[in-house]
């Protein structure tokens, strides 16, 4: 990915607790191949997101029911080396035998002979140990490299922490934005004990937060957008991986230059006395002034109370 001076820019990254350090910024694929008329604007899409930098693509087997698998598969055809590819098991699939199944069929879809990180779409009826061990065997056949969940609370993560699976999770793919914060009460201080970072999906709250007022009046201080400010205030957290899902296809209605860093990278270089850490302190400091932390307050409902409240008067248009 190249800046505005000319040089090759490397995406920031978040390290896995296995160490590997992997994209902090990626695609995310829910509704992609849902219309056949879009389908050559998901790939350029697509393509594009990659040639930017944008290298994590997520997508799950229920995606189109697998054609957004398919469509992936065609997007990085000769470029598979390039990209940390996310899929993910429907709850009912994850038995031992069936999550096996739906990993194969997934691999087809996608062609390609493993699929670099595997989660556990949510939890469904299968026991948890169970859908743990069959990622864990998963991993130990060479079809997948690491493992994960998504959509698991705290007393989930709590029963996987405790069966030896458990400890192989990678990361927790939850809703997390400016809007949606419950996580920081008492899931996001527990994974951050354990080093164990965050998959952010629907980063602009369903292009809600590119429409924010308030958000907006920071953005056009700050020479953003206010989607791009709603993506780096994500992004300024060393371990929380930020995946666009708000439908790729929309991506660039909703703003041109959301792909990788390059506009936090521009925004960098264009305010040279400002250091990138200096940069990500600043933007959480004065986006949170008027959204506030969850760790201000010891009490769970006075937490909801004000993201109830807060909810009402600052997303109001």
């Amino acid at each position: 990915m190249r800046g505005i001076s000319g040089k090759t820019r490397r995406m920031h990254k978040v390290t896995l607790p296995v160490g590997e350090r992997v994209p902090a910024f990626g695609l995310g694929t829910w509704h992609v191949g849902d219309d056949a008329a879009k389908r050559s604007e998901e790939l350029a899409t697509l393509r594009l997101g990659i040639d930017s930098g944008a290298t994590l693509i997520d997508t799950a087997e229920m995606y189109g029911e697998g054609k957004a698998e398919e469509l992936i598969g065609e997007a990085i055809a000769g470029r598979r080396d390039e990209v940390f590819l996310v899929s993910k098991v429907y709850p009912h699939n994850a038995t031992r035998r069936g999550t096996a199944a739906a990993c194969e069929r997934s691999l087809r879809r996608l062609k390609t002979d493993r699929i670099d990180l595997y989660l556990l779409h949510w939890r469904g009826s299968v026991p948890l140990e169970e859908s743990l061990d069959a990622l864990a065997s998963l991993r130990e056949a060479g079809k997948i490299r690491h493992y994960g969940v998504s959509n698991l609370d705290r007393g989930d993560m709590d029963e996987a922490w405790s069966v030896p699976a458990g400890r192989g999770i990678e990361t927790d793919q939850l809703l997390y934005n400016l809007a949606r914060r419950g996580i920081e009460w008492d899931l996001l201080p527990w994974m951050r004990e354990r080093r164990i970072p965050v998959m952010a999906y629907s980063p602009l709250e369903q292009a809600g937060l590119a429409r924010h007022r308030k958000l907006a009046d920071f953005a056009r201080r700050n020479g953003m957008t206010p989607a791009q400010a709603a993506l780096a205030w994500l992004l300024a957290h060393d371990d929380v991986i930020v995946l666009f899902t708000d439908g790729i296809s929309e991506a660039m209605n909703v703003d041109q230059d959301l792909f990788g860093e390059a506009r936090l990278s521009r925004i960098i270089e264009e305010h040279g006395h400002l250091e990138a850490g200096e940069l990500r302190e600043r933007i959480l400091r004065e986006i949170e002034a008027f959204v506030g932390t969850a760790d201000q307050h010891d009490d769970m409902t006075m937490i909801l109370l004000k993201y109830e409240r807060a909810s009402a008067a600052q997303m109001a248009v």
